[in-house]
């Protein structure tokens, strides 16, 4: 299954909420073997998800 950037966007925004089907991760985990963009746009994706969870435990504390 050979999907667009567009489609790899959608996948790795959707991985943050639910577990990708089988076929799905197959299909992104190739997309991104040959796409940089694609990289660099899941690496802002966890960097993000990341910040925004030291936030919210730095509020939990005070």
């Amino acid at each position: 299954m050979n999907v667009s950037c567009r489609r790899a966007t959608e996948l790795l925004s959707q991985q943050l909420d639910r577990e990708l089907a089988l076929d799905e991760k197959a299909a992104l985990r190739a997309h991104l073997l040959i796409c940089r963009g694609c990289r660099a746009v899941d690496h802002q994706f966890r960097f993000l998800r990341e910040a925004v969870r030291t936030l919210v435990a730095r509020d939990d504390r005070d």
